[in-house]
């Protein structure tokens, strides 16, 4: 039983039960909480759809939405999540219910209130996703094994830059790492070569939704 607070409401654009398709929890089913609004505006966004709009759900509401695909896995992603308030309260209430929980977020905002239980899949945008200077690097110090880092990569010079920055900042050290290439934009091959002919420590993510569902909203 949770002891959040289930009165808290966030506005939400969908939930939905599917295949995770990013992350090392790839291919496990998963329910889905995905929050409206983002003060990002990334060039590859795929979700722009849950810029505006929603509906505002008791945390209560959500976790009985949740209860109804009795999932192992849930995953609140956005938009930006951080971006509500009341997103961390829905985090601690979705862990008190006993689901392996993680959260999508854009790397812009502070992680530190979010609960420890739950696995941060931080973003790090790169030159070309037009919100480098977003980034805060803060985050990466409070990260953990349990955790993941996330670059989404457009071009070669994307990946120069995401491959400094792994270095600078010795992020394979912290917790696993992800390159994953830009939908439509970098061929994952071309990016596989490139991980493998300078044998980096970061995994290939290829989205797997896209290559199932083409990126059908409710998958």
């Amino acid at each position: 039983m949770s002891h959040a607070n289930t009165d808290a409401q966030l506005r939400i654009t969908e939930i939905f039960y599917s295949l995770q398709g990013e992350t090392s929890r790839v291919g496990l089913p998963t329910v889905f909480v995905r929050l409206t609004g983002c003060p990002l505006r990334c060039t590859y966004c795929d979700t722009a759809y849950a810029f505006t709009g929603g509906q505002n759900v008791s945390v209560a509401d959500i976790l009985r939405q949740v209860a109804e695909y009795a999932p192992r896995y849930v995953t609140v992603t956005g938009g930006e999540p951080l971006a509500q308030k009341n997103c961390p309260i829905l985090l601690d209430a979705l862990c008190d219910a006993g689901y392996e929980v993680s959260l999508e977020t854009g790397g812009a905002l502070d992680i530190s209130a979010v609960d420890a239980r739950v696995m941060r899949v931080v973003d790090i945008k790169t030159p070309a996703s037009g919100e480098v200077t977003k980034n805060r690097w803060e985050n990466l110090e409070l990260l953990t094994p349990h955790d993941e880092i996330k670059f989404v990569l457009c071009d070669e010079n994307d990946y120069q830059w995401a491959k400094e920055m792994l270095q600078q900042h010795r992020l394979a050290e912290k917790c696993p790492v992800l390159f994953s290439p830009a939908h439509g934009t970098l061929v994952a091959t071309q990016l596989a070569d490139w991980i493998l002919r300078d044998r980096l420590p970061v995994r290939l993510q290829v989205q797997l939704h896209k290559l199932l569902w083409n990126n059908v909203p409710g998958h």
